[in-house]
């Protein structure tokens, strides 16, 4: 019976493997760059369209989510040619067979969505400040664990250190505290954001201090209010404990175990969505700990009708806040509502507070335009 269940599987696995050698990649395409080593898809076309292919032979109905159904074929593959270029930058998706949500087992996986997905990666022309470069010295990012007292459970950060930081034993580094958006974790700017090697070639170029950027989870992976719980009352309590989190252990844990300058003139935070959100509240209410504070697409917002008041006030003083708080970034993508932000940034401006806004050039909600909000914050830090 072995042997037989052996060879059957064996000739499963031969059929596959014909099934995918008789297939003609498509003319002017490149497997995605997030693919597992040797799988040919999906693929990304030099024009942007993406070309999706699926092993169901037993399926009733295939779909890639954000796109559509695909089309069967004899061999039992699936297939889906995207209509139309699809926008630069990287984008979730999944595979759904007969109504079941998976991860492509041909991609690597990203933590989006609240779940573990795939990505499909749109170059972007120009794009090679987030990419890896020959005689550009790499920094590591590695795990740091504590134990939380708060939520009495064991917790990691991600650490990236420069690529310099071995090689100076006696040197302090500033720190950024850099968050994830609601549905993502800790590992989310480095997957998703390539935020090391952002990092590195801005600090090669010379454009940036050397520094420790530290990537903590936010406690916003999913939101679930309880049953019966106002869902207002729900997102007033999501991911709050985070604040004490950082201040009371993150802080601590970094600060002990890394070479880090430990005054608030060489310590930042920036944060995506709603992480932006957190960063304005722990900074705004901590100015005494933060000099430079980075918001992208942040869902937080100010009440600039009420700045004697927001944030327990650290706004009624524009000059005050403005020694205090070196640089102040507002950065958004063109095709996600501007408009909140670029307000946001003119109301303060007019209250005297200085603030620098940016806007992503035709981005939306999405990570190209949190890499870009990234490699022109950084460049302003601790200077």
């Amino acid at each position: 019976m072995k042997h037989v269940l052996n060879l059957m599987l064996f000739l499963v696995i031969t059929s596959v493997i014909n099934a995918q050698v008789k297939n003609v990649v498509p003319e002017g395409t490149s497997p995605n760059e997030h693919n597992i080593v040797g799988a040919e898809y999906p693929r990304v076309g030099e024009d942007g369209r993406t070309y999706f292919r699926v092993y169901a032979p037993d399926a009733q109905k295939v779909e890639i989510s954000f796109r559509g159904e695909m089309e069967k074929g004899e061999d039992g593959f699936w297939t889906l040619v995207s209509e139309g270029p699809e926008v630069i930058g990287f984008h979730y998706y999944q595979i759904i067979i007969d109504g079941v949500s998976a991860a492509d087992p041909n991609g690597k996986p990203f933590f989006g969505m609240g779940k573990w997905v795939s990505g499909i990666e749109i170059p972007e022309e120009g794009g090679d400040y987030y990419q890896p470069k020959k005689g550009v010295p790499s920094g590591s990012v590695s795990d740091s664990w504590y134990f939380s007292e708060i939520r009495d459970e064991w917790r990691r950060s991600l650490v990236y250190l420069p690529a310099e930081y071995d090689k100076n034993p006696n040197k302090k580094y500033p720190v950024l505290y850099l968050q994830h958006g609601m549905g993502e974790n800790e590992t989310s700017w480095a997957n998703q954001g390539k935020m090391n090697f952002i990092m590195d070639n801005l600090i090669a170029e010379g454009k940036a201090t050397p520094m420790i950027v530290v990537m903590d989870n936010g406690n916003i992976e999913s939101f679930q209010p309880k049953h019966g719980e106002d869902p207002n009352e729900a997102r007033m309590r999501f991911g709050a404990d985070f604040s004490s989190i950082l201040l009371t252990e993150i802080i601590p844990n970094i600060e002990s175990r890394y070479r880090v300058l430990t005054d608030r003139e060489n310590r930042a935070m920036a944060g995506l969505s709603w992480g932006g959100l957190q960063t304005f509240n722990i900074t705004f209410n901590n100015l005494d700990k933060f000099s430079y504070i980075g918001g992208f697409s942040g869902a937080g917002g100010i009440n600039t009708d009420q700045l004697d008041t927001a944030y327990n006030g650290a706004l009624k003083d524009a000059k005050a806040f403005n020694e205090k708080v070196h640089v102040l970034f507002l950065g958004i993508g063109s095709e996600e509502n501007p408009e909140r932000t670029k307000n946001l940034s003119e109301n303060l401006s007019k209250a005297g507070i200085n603030n620098i806004y940016y806007e992503s050039p035709g981005t939306a909600h999405e990570f190209l335009t949190w890499r870009r909000c990234l490699n022109e914050f950084v460049p302003l830090l601790f200077k």
